[in-house]
This record gives C-alpha cells, sequence and structure tokens, in this order.
C-alpha cells in the first residue's frame, strides 16, 4: 500500500475584514439597496407616465356622481324588457350602466344602443353575472351608481316548473347579491322588476296591490321571495323602493330599433307573441295553443297584455317618484283582459297570414284568468297605457320582427 502523502489543502476563501465588516458582505448589501433603488425609479417612473396618460388623467365619467346626471345600473340590459328601459333612460337623459351575462340577453341590443348613444358618459356595457358577489362587488365599487333597475331574470312559466332550483337561485338569490351591494356601496333607490305571477290564481278580478299573493309555478314564487326580501330590508334602511308587478309583455319600439329575439331553443317556452311570429314566418308550422277548457267565454286562458313601451315609461316614472324611506308596489297592466283565442286573431290580422293552430292540452302553472287593476299606478304616478290596441302593438312587433329573422344576428334593410 503506498502511504498518501499530506498534501497541502487549499485554504478556504476567507473574506477579508475592514473595520469588523466583511468586504463580500459590504457588496452584497450594496447591490442589494441598488436593485431597491432601481424598482423605485422605475415605479415613480410608471406612477408618473400613467398619470399623465388620458386613462389616468380623466377618470371614468361613470364613476363619479355628477349633479343633475342620474346614473342608472340596469340588470339584464341585453333583454327584451331592459333593453327598451335602457333606451327610454338614455333618450331621457340618464347615464346608464348595463350588466347582463347574455345567457338571455342579446349583445346586439347591446350594440343598437351604443349606436344611437356614443357620446362618452352616456351607456356602457358590462359582461357580468349577478351570481358572482366578488364581481357584482367590484362593479358596484367601480361605478358610481344613484339606482338601480333590475331586471335581470329567467322568465318563463313552463320552465320554471322544469327547472325550478335554477329559477330560484337566478332570481331569488341573484335578487340578495345585488341588494348586498347596494347596501355595501350606498346605492339607495331600487325599482323592481316583478310579475303578476306573484299573485297566482286570484279568486277575484281584476287584480289590485292588495290581492292576496299565492303564486303556482315556481317563476312566480321565486319572485315573490325576492320581493320578501326587498321588503324585509327597507324596513331597516332608507332605500326607495318601486316593486312593478307587471303583466304579459308584448310590442316593441315603435321606431323599430329594438324587438324581442328569444334564442331558438328557448322558443317553446316563449311569449304567445313570438310563436304568432313564427308561426307566420314559418318557422314553426303552426301555432300550438295550450288549453281550451279553462272557466273563460272561450275556454282559452284570459290575460292582460301591456305593451312595452308603455311598461317602461312606467319604470321611468317609478324612479321618478322614488323617495328615500319609502316603498310603492303597482300593478301595470291596462286593466283589460284579453283571451288567446282573441288574441290569436289580432295576430293573424297584424301579420296577415292565416296561421295554422293547433289546440293542446293545458300548460303546467298556467292559470286561467289574469288582468289587472291599473288605478293605483293611475293615481299615484300619473301613468296610464297609452298602447293599448292589441293589434297594432302587434304589428309594430311584427315590422321588427320581418327585418330581424334570426334575431339581431341578421337584419333587412328597410325604412320603419
Amino acid at each position: 500500500m503506498i502511504g498518501s502523502r499530506n498534501r497541502a489543502q487549499p485554504r478556504a476563501s476567507r473574506p477579508w475584514s475592514f473595520s469588523g465588516m466583511d468586504y463580500s458582505e459590504s457588496k452584497k448589501k450594496r447591490n442589494f439597496i441598488g436593485k431597491i433603488v432601481l424598482a423605485a425609479v422605475l415605479t415613480v417612473l410608471c406612477i408618473y407616465m400613467l398619470k399623465n396618460s388620458s386613462g389616468f388623467s380623466t377618470p371614468s365619467l361613470f364613476s363619479r356622481h355628477e349633479p343633475g346626471v342620474t346614473h342608472v345600473l340596469v340588470t339584464g340590459g341585453a333583454g327584451f324588457i331592459g333593453s327598451h328601459a335602457a333606451l327610454r333612460l338614455l333618450k331621457d337623459s340618464y347615464r346608464v350602466t348595463i350588466v347582463d351575462n347574455l345567457s338571455r340577453g342579446n349583445l346586439g341590443a347591446i350594440k343598437v344602443l351604443q349606436e344611437q348613444f356614443p357620446e362618452p358618459g352616456r351607456l356602457q356595457f358590462i359582461y357580468a353575472d349577478l351570481g358572482d358577489a366578488k364581481a357584482v362587488n367590484k362593479i358596484f365599487a367601480e361605478n358610481a351608481f344613484d339606482a338601480v333597475m333590475h331586471f335581470a331574470a329567467v322568465a318563463y312559466v313552463g320552465e320554471s316548473t322544469l327547472e325550478p332550483l335554477r329559477y330560484y337561485h337566478n332570481i331569488t338569490s341573484n335578487t340578495l347579491v345585488v341588494l348586498e351591494a347596494m347596501a355595501a356601496h350606498g346605492v339607495n333607490t331600487l325599482i323592481y322588476s316583478s310579475t303578476c305571477a306573484t299573485y297566482g290564481e286570484p279568486a277575484k278580478m281584476p287584480i289590485t296591490e292588495e290581492t292576496p299573493q299565492a303564486p303556482i309555478n315556481p317563476y312566480g314564487k321565486a319572485k315573490k321571495m325576492a320581493e320578501d326580501i326587498i321588503l324585509d330590508f327597507s324596513k331597516n334602511s332608507d332605500m326607495a323602493v318601486m316593486i312593478l308587478r307587471y303583466f304579459n309583455v308584448i310590442g316593441s319600439d315603435p321606431d323599430g330599433r329594438l324587438g324581442e329575439a328569444p334564442r331558438p331553443e328557448l322558443r317553446e317556452h316563449g311569449r304567445i307573441s313570438g310563436a304568432c311570429f313564427d308561426a307566420a314566418l314559418g318557422i314553426i308550422p303552426g301555432l300550438k295553443v295550450k288549453g281550451t277548457d279553462y272557466n273563460t267565454a272561450d275556454g282559452t286562458c284570459i290575460r292582460d297584455y301591456i305593451d312595452v313601451t308603455d311598461l317602461v315609461d312606467a319604470h321611468v316614472k317609478a324612479l321618478a317618484k322614488a323617495k328615500p324611506g319609502k316603498v310603492g308596489i303597482y300593478n301595470v297592466g291596462t286593466g283589460k283582459g284579453r283571451s288567446v283565442k282573441e288574441f290569436v286573431d289580432a295576430c293573424k290580422k297584424a301579420t296577415g297570414v292565416d296561421i295554422k293552430v293547433d289546440f293542446l292540452s293545458r300548460r303546467p302553472g298556467d292559470y286561467a284568468e289574469v288582468y289587472s287593476d291599473p288605478s293605483k299606478i293611475n293615481r299615484e304616478l300619473n301613468w296610464t297605457a297609452q298602447y293599448t290596441d292589441l293589434q297594432e302593438s302587434l304589428q309594430i312587433a311584427w315590422k321588427w320582427q320581418k327585418l330581424h329573422q334570426n334575431g339581431y344576428r341578421s337584419s333587412l334593410t328597410s325604412s320603419f
């Protein structure tokens, strides 16, 4: 065995020490301080650039309150009624923010509104789901709302009987989210879009605001629950609340800018006017009237058909009359009931098409007769339905439908 020789081991390099400080440590510290200074300089530079950019130096008009300008959040503003309400508000010089998740609404309606009102600070659209409380809170934090018109909701009676949990979540739970955000950010005016479905099938007609609420389908029940939450919250707050219970909505913008364009998969659940127009256009083979054995003059359901233009007028009048600490509840209808058979006859005349009609069994959750007594809203809000000619309302809507056979996705050029 060859003996190992003791070789000089390389000495570990040791830092030089000056005045009790290692040189390498001093160098590291200077490098670290240099990085901090550089980061600070870059941060200051970025802030300076942002402050001098147009976006930073000019805060969004939607984020601040302005004297003489009322900023209204319209939930569901891409939908049929919500878009018409936004149009009316914009025409009346309100500032409007629309929040919609487009599950039932139409981006095309938003584009129409943006084209009509392109001026800065008039209209903004935010894509968001009201079921996302974090997103809703962020929207309220970044915008200076003066009032909320809450339209957003799934709204088909038949569908509600098939998917009740969806309706309770979408209508009741989402209203709670909106209320919590309003409370957290000091927004004290609410105009709530409710429905005559909360009354169910009353024993006595016409329906007044004192008629007992006894809804018979999940849609009506979910809306009533939302109303109850609003009313309970308002008792201990300074909120100005207006609840509008409206009846069967028809018609469209008389100037032809907006109309009703439900998604194709929802047509079977949609309004009777949509089904009539689809039959007249040949999209479906005929009209299906569900229920001919009701206890009415001709065996078909009786409804109070309210034109969408009148309906949004009621909302605007309610907003103008809303007072802190006060609650107003109003039926919005014409006060006149029309049977489904009468409606079909008016639709045939409006379209000029002899629509084929199939009479089927009743639809689950429907009720025989519903029409309003609008005397309270006439008296207190000075509101009266103006578009009460059923055939005329349908003719206006038919003109839009003919030009938009695929909804907002396509249109045929024509003067209205």
